[in-house]
């Protein structure tokens, strides 16, 4: 009886066990989730390096600004994103971005060192005699200023000037002055934001 038994439990052990072809099908899937694991570890490890590059490149070659307040409409409107080019030479009518007050302010340069800026009440801008063509301009303004004119822009720095005349604060004034090159961040260049308007600048 006892043998009968055990000859019982062995038929069933052995019914039990899987097949080859039952071993070959759970090694496939043991295989194939090993390399899904893999692929996706090395994914992930692979899009973290590029938006650390991302990031670095961003903060040390081209930094992403946001534009804040009106003073260089028509060009650029409040909340748009620009792309800053960390360059140090600047010529007239290039846009730059500066530290000034623990803040960025992003204006249009008019004048580098050695430069004369003359200016008329009605706004219109001369650079070392001749007078400046600004399609970029709306509205021609004198705005705030307690330069006296001509002026020359000292050794190091830039003359700068928002688009928005009447309401820019630049270096018409002597709150803000000429900018010195230890400030400028760069040259802006491309608009990121709104996709309507990206492209050059």
């Amino acid at each position: 009886m006892t043998e009968e038994k055990n000859t019982v439990q062995t038929e069933r052990a052995v019914r039990d066990l899987p097949t080859t072809e039952q071993l070959d099908a759970e090694l496939r899937r043991i295989r194939y989730r090993a390399k899904f694991i893999r692929t996706f570890r090395d994914t992930v490890n692979s899009l973290l390096v590029v938006a650390a590059i991302a990031v670095l490149i961003c903060m040390l070659f081209l930094p992403v600004l946001r534009v804040t307040g009106t003073s260089m409409t028509p060009t650029m409107q409040n909340d748009e994103l620009v792309i800053c080019n960390k360059t140090g030479n600047f010529e007239c009518g290039d846009i730059v971005a500066f530290h000034y007050n623990n803040k960025i302010l992003l204006k249009r340069v008019i004048g580098v060192a050695g430069d004369w800026i003359d200016m008329r009440e009605d706004g219109t801008v001369f650079v070392n005699g001749e007078q400046l063509v600004e399609p970029y301009v709306d509205d021609l303004a004198y705005g705030e200023c307690d330069l006296d004119f001509p002026y020359q822009v000292p050794d190091n720095r830039i003359f700068v000037m928002g688009d928005h005349r009447s309401t820019s604060v630049d270096s018409r004034s002597s709150t803000v002055g000429c900018v010195a090159d230890e400030y400028i961040i760069g040259r802006v260049f491309f608009r990121l934001w709104p996709w309507e308007k990206i492209g050059l600048i």
